[in-house]
C-alpha cells in the first residue's frame, strides 16, 4: 500500500525550487517507498512567484502567508526554504501544528534558534530533515565508512574547504544575506555550516576551536527593486555586516586536529568544496566538483604510498538509485533527492534517516563558537545548547 503525503514549500527562491523538484523525483528513484509526496501548497510573499511555481510544478494552491500552511490539516510535511531569520518562527510553528519539517541549514541565526526548532519538533513528535546535502554524496559516505573501519589508521588531521565566488563581484546587491538582523552570519551560516557538518560526520564531535574572520567587500549597492539570485546593483552603498571569510583551527573530541576554511568572495573558485582526511596508515580525498570520485591511500608503505581513485558505483551509498554502473556522474540535485527520500522514509518508518535537527544544533554550536573566537581572538569550547 502507498500512502499520499501532502507537502508544502515555504519560500520559493532557488532552494524552494530544488526541494520541489526533489519531491517530484523521489518516486522515480525510490519506487519502493511507501509514501508519495503530493504538492499541496507553495507559500511565497513575493507577488506572483507562488502562482508561477504552481503553474510549473502543479501545487494545488498558493498563498503569500506561511501561516496558512500551518493551519491546513491536509499538509503533513513542510519544506522551509525561507531566509534564515524566519527559520525559528516558521519551524516552531510548523512543528507545533504537527507538520514534519525539512528545513534548510543553518536553521536560524544561532544555536539557540536551532535548538528551539529541534525542541519543538521533539515535543510534537514530528520528524525532521536538514539540508546538509554534501554528506549524502556516495563518495562521502564511503569515506566515512573507510575512516570508521580503520582503513587509514587513527585519524590525525583533516582539512575542509569551501570556496566560492558567488559574492565576489563588488557590485553584487546588498540583499538580506549581508545583514546581521535577517541573515545572521555570512559565510559561516552559508558555507561553513556545511563544513562543520562534514567534519563532524566524518570525524565526530568538535571539542574546541579558534577562528579568524574578515570582510573583504565592506560595502555593496542597495537594490532599487526586487532582486533574484546574485543580481548586480547600482543603488546607494550600504555596509556589509557579516563575514566574507573564515579560517578555523579545530580540535576534535577524538584528539584529531583540523582546519576549516570558507570564503564567498574567492575569485576563480566555483564551488570548490572538499576535504582531505589523514590517518596514521593512509588518507582519503574528496572534491565536490568530481563528486563521484574518492582518492584513497592505504596499505603498509607509509612513505611514498600511492593514491588510487575509486569511482563510486551501485555498492556505495544511494548511488544505485540513480545509475546502474560506476563512474556515471551524479549532480547536486541528486543529493537533494536523497535528502527528500530520507526525510520521507523517516516519516514512513518512524525512525530518523539522514541529517536531522540534532545535527543542525551541533553545526550551529560550532558556528557560534567560531563567532565567539573571532571576537575574542582565543580558543573556545564548542558548547551545544541542552
Amino acid at each position: 500500500m502507498v500512502d499520499t503525503l501532502g507537502v508544502a514549500v515555504v519560500g520559493f527562491g532557488w532552494m524552494g525550487r530544488v526541494h520541489t523538484q526533489a519531491y517530484a523525483r523521489v518516486p522515480h528513484h525510490y519506487p519502493q517507498l511507501s509514501l508519495r509526496p503530493r504538492l499541496l501548497t507553495v507559500a511565497e510573499e513575493v507577488p506572483g512567484r507562488a502562482e508561477e511555481a504552481a503553474a510549473q510544478f502543479g501545487f494545488a494552491s498558493t498563498t503569500r502567508d506561511w501561516r496558512d500552511v500551518a493551519a491546513d490539516p491536509s499538509v503533513r510535511a513542510v519544506s522551509i526554504t525561507a531566509p534564515n531569520f524566519l527559520h525559528r518562527e516558521i519551524g516552531v510553528a510548523m512543528a507545533e501544528a504537527g507538520k514534519h519539517i525539512w528545513i534548510e541549514k543553518p536553521v536560524g541565526l544561532t544555536a539557540e534558534d536551532a535548538r528551539a526548532v529541534a525542541d519543538a519538533a521533539a515535543e510534537a513528535g514530528v520528524h525532521s530533515a536538514v539540508g546538509f546535502n554534501y554528506r549524502n554524496a556516495p563518495a562521502v559516505e564511503t569515506a566515512r565508512e573507510l575512516i570508521a573501519s580503520g582503513e587509514i589508521g587513527t585519524v590525525t588531521h583533516v582539512r575542509v574547504r569551501l570556496f566560492s565566488d558567488y559574492a565576489a563581484h563588488p557590485q553584487g546587491a546588498l540583499t538580506w544575506r549581508y545583514e546581521r538582523e535577517r541573515g545572521g552570519s555570512g559565510v559561516l551560516g552559508d558555507l561553513a555550516s556545511h563544513g562543520a557538518d562534514l567534519a563532524r560526520f566524518l570525524l565526530g564531535d568538535i571539542a574546541s576551536l579558534t577562528a579568524d574572520t574578515a570582510i573583504f567587500v565592506p560595502e555593496r549597492a542597495r537594490p532599487t527593486g526586487a532582486t533574484a539570485g546574485h543580481t548586480l546593483a547600482t543603488g546607494e552603498l550600504g555596509p556589509v555586516e557579516n563575514e566574507d571569510y573564515v579560517n578555523c583551527l579545530l580540535r576534535f573530541a577524538s584528539g584529531a586536529r583540523g582546519v576549516l576554511e570558507a570564503c564567498r568572495v574567492s575569485v576563480g573558485e566555483q564551488n570548490n568544496y572538499g576535504f582531505e582526511v589523514h590517518g596514521t596508515k593512509g588518507a582519503v580525498f574528496w572534491d565536490f566538483r568530481r563528486m563521484g570520485e574518492l582518492g584513497i591511500s592505504r596499505g603498509t608503505s607509509y612513505q611514498d604510498q600511492p593514491v588510487s581513485t575509486l569511482h563510486v558505483g551501485p555498492a556505495q551509498g544511494e548511488y544505485g538509485a540513480f545509475q546502474p554502473g560506476a563512474a556515471t556522474s551524479m549532480g547536486y540535485d541528486d543529493l537533494k533527492v536523497i535528502e527528500a527520500y530520507r526525510f520521507l522514509r523517516s516519516i514512513a518508518e518512524g525512525t530518523p534517516h539522514g541529517a536531522t535537527l540534532a545535527d543542525a544544533v551541533h553545526s550551529a554550536a560550532v558556528l557560534d563558537a567560531m563567532s565567539r573566537s573571532a571576537e575574542s581572538g582565543s580558543w573556545v569550547d564548542v558548547e551545544v545548547p541542552a
